[in-house]
């Protein structure tokens, strides 16, 4: 019954770069699949953020406040490797015109850190900063990025339910090839319904559930989703009447009888039927026939 044009939607997740045995195993487990039904991309559309963050915070180091979390554009200063041997993190001194702050890296790996945060340089962190002992700093940044990097930040993350063995950035990847995966189907809905509504254009809608702007559009009755929520009990609608419809179509196997066998019940029992059962028997009668 589905259109050969939705077979792509229809898809197993794995044939989406990047996406291999392990990670579909993941991915699975995130939308409830099962080996022998293996996620499809569909299923990865219709897995929608439940919060987000805001990078769009960009306040000077001597502003930052303690527990916001911020993007800064810091000068990188001098790299503090811990002692070998010693569970002491690796910290990165940074400072722009304003104020200093420190980055600390748990388990670091200081040739990474080297390449990313080469010393003089100017780049750009995203995380939570705190104060500790009066000192500003950011624990595990987030993003670390060059200027290039930085011009294709999202200023609005959008946070989706997780799953061990999976991380943001594989699921973002997937979930922007899934999206491009859409097929070209015309609009469904009646364009003067839509403008009441104030609603996008299915595609639109989706695409606008995935990227959320603040925290309004992560609510149940906006209007992105209450287009999506519409067009599945719509379809679902749909979906139970064309099963009517095929099942009024089928011919059954006719039951004929004299109708001996039911005066005979009918006669045994020890009261008369009502109008309305006699009615109900006519009915059952008419349907076998």
């Amino acid at each position: 019954m589905r259109p050969d044009i939705l077979n792509p939607l229809f898809a197993p997740l794995r044939t989406l770069e990047g996406i291999g045995p392990k990670l579909e195993q993941a991915f699975a487990r995130l939308l409830a699949r099962t080996r022998d039904d293996p996620p499809r991309v569909v299923d990865l559309l219709w897995h929608f953020p439940t919060s987000l963050v805001d990078r769009r915070f960009r306040p000077p180091l001597a502003e930052a406040p303690d527990g916001a979390v911020a993007t800064l554009e810091i000068v990188v200063g001098e790299h503090k490797p811990p002692p070998r041997g010693t569970r002491v993190p690796y910290k990165v001194h940074c400072h722009d015109a304003t104020g200093t702050i420190v980055l600390v890296f748990f388990h670091a790996h200081g040739d990474y850190l080297a390449s990313v945060l080469p010393q003089g340089a100017k780049r750009f962190v995203s995380g939570r900063v705190e104060r500790y002992n009066n000192t500003l700093q950011m624990t595990h940044p987030d993003h670390i990025l060059d200027e290039a990097g930085f011009a294709r930040l999202k200023p609005v993350e959008p946070v989706y339910p997780m799953t061990a063995g999976l991380t943001p950035r594989p699921l973002l990847k997937a979930l922007g090839n899934a999206l491009a995966r859409r097929p070209a189907l015309l609009e469904w809905q009646d364009k003067a319904w839509l403008a009441k509504q104030r609603w996008a254009p299915f595609w639109q809608a989706l695409q606008s559930v995935h990227a959320p702007e603040d925290a309004s559009d992560l609510a149940a009755n906006a209007p992105a989703r209450s287009r999506l929520a519409f067009d599945e009990l719509l379809a679902s609608q749909l979906a139970l009447e064309l099963v009517r419809r095929h099942m009024k179509r089928a011919k059954g196997r006719a039951i004929a009888g004299d109708g001996a066998l039911r005066r005979t019940v009918i006669g045994a029992l020890a009261f008369s039927l009502t109008p309305s059962q006699t009615l109900a028997v006519e009915e059952i009668e008419a349907d076998m026939a």
